[in-house]
């Protein structure tokens, strides 16, 4: 239940309970809170109990731990109807990496070829593109 609580976490919570409830309440609480989270189970395990009586024979392999959405999708990739541990088991990673490796360093080693180009391998900027569609006006800013 409280897996991501650290020793200075549960630490702190022990002297706050300490410093609010004090050295002579503090049992009490404690015992309270127990028993506040045992009936609890006990409504929580009833109504389960219930659900399971309710929707009848079936359900009898119902599990309300399948409803989380990581647990569903863990049973259903480990189903064996599926295939998917063949498919798994005959993808080899390392083999792919290794081949993806070979064909990065291959195309590495070339040299690139440089572009066709008539004036030497030079673009000039500065020129104006030549040809039929040059016969735009000037943008004038006033005219918008």
């Amino acid at each position: 239940m409280f897996n991501d609580i650290g020793p200075l976490e549960l630490v702190t919570i022990i002297v706050l309970a300490v410093l609010v409830f004090g050295p002579d309440k503090l049992p009490k609480v404690i015992q309270d809170v127990m028993r506040t989270i045992r009936k609890i189970r006990e409504f929580s395990e009833s109504a389960k109990q219930d659900i399971r009586d309710e929707l009848g024979p079936e359900f009898k392999d119902f599990e309300f731990e399948d409803l989380n959405p990581k647990t569903f999708i863990r049973k259903q990739l480990d189903n064996e109807e599926l295939g998917l541990k063949e498919i798994r088991n005959g993808f080899d990673l390392k083999k792919e990496m290794a081949e993806v490796t070979d064909a990065v360093h291959s195309r590495d080693g070339e040299a690139p070829s440089p572009p066709p180009s008539s004036s030497g391998g030079r673009v000039d900027m500065t020129k104006k593109p030549e040809g039929p569609g040059d016969d735009r006006p000037p943008f004038d800013a006033d005219a918008t």
